[in-house]
């Protein structure tokens, strides 16, 4: 039974992680699944966005522990090549919405975070338990999670292991907005289909600014988005952008929240 769920949709993919008597935790199988399947859909000229969610009650909870319980440890994983999610995530040029469904732990919470957008639910809930299990982070939660949540917040969450609620979660910005458990893929789902009517192509040059801007200060960030500002705009004709701006128009009017 293949370890990662495909399902295509219109302009867009659905990934479900399929090990939910695990809840979805990360082995060699699925690491290696998932990144052929962002090589494959990177790949897909019809393919705008994907989703990511987990099978079951669990969305993912970190790396397989029964595999690094083994004596050569963290060695029969074999996180690296093929299996690097972190760098596949990194490679992968697409939005990615992440629709956390239940907990995302430790690895599975690193996984949550290589999403542009994510979104949670009432079972929605996050632990870094890298420092309860004995093992480092290295897929960038003790970067990002303190410039999502702030350091203090992120420091608890790192040296305790406690849970943060999905309101918690809400309430510090970690996520773009909690809904229904029931509605959760649905809303997923809309803001793929809204992605995909968007320009692709400036879709594309704008996760590359937010993405390459936080990586350095604002003053650096500014020199990126005018440099790729200029190269994107090189392209614009005036009647794409008639065409567009009719469009807009027209959505702006039936647009409902």
């Amino acid at each position: 039974m293949p370890t990662i769920l495909i399902d295509r949709k219109e302009g867009y993919a659905v990934l479900t992680l399929n090990r939910p008597e695990s809840l979805n935790a990360l082995n060699p199988e699925m690491m290696t699944e998932l990144c052929a399947a962002l090589r494959m859909l990177e790949d897909d000229a019809a393919c705008s966005a994907i989703v990511l969610t987990g099978a079951g009650r669990g969305f993912c909870a970190g790396l397989d522990l029964k595999l690094l319980s083994q004596p050569e440890g963290i060695a029969a994983l074999d996180i690296s090549g093929a299996n690097d999610i972190h760098e596949a995530f990194q490679r992968f040029s697409k939005p990615v919405i992440m629709a956390v469904n239940g907990i995302a732990a430790t690895g599975g919470f690193e996984l949550a975070l290589m999403g542009d957008i994510l979104l949670g639910c009432e079972n929605t809930r996050f632990a870094d338990t890298h420092a309860r299990v004995g093992i480092a982070p290295g897929w960038g939660l003790s970067q990002k999670l303190a410039r999502i949540i702030g350091p203090s917040r992120a420091k608890e969450a790192h040296y305790t292991g406690n849970f943060i609620s999905a309101q918690q979660a809400s309430d510090w910005g970690l996520m773009s907005r909690l809904v229904a458990a029931d509605r959760l893929l649905v809303e997923a789902e809309k803001i793929a289909s809204d992605i995909h009517e968007a320009d692709r192509r400036i879709v594309g040059v704008v996760k590359q600014m937010v993405d390459q801007g936080l990586a350095v200060g604002l003053k650096e960030g500014l020199t990126i988005e005018q440099a790729l500002m200029a190269q994107a705009n090189k392209s614009v004709r005036g009647e794409h952008v008639e065409q567009r701006r009719l469009a807009v128009q027209a959505r702006g009017r039936n647009q409902v929240n």
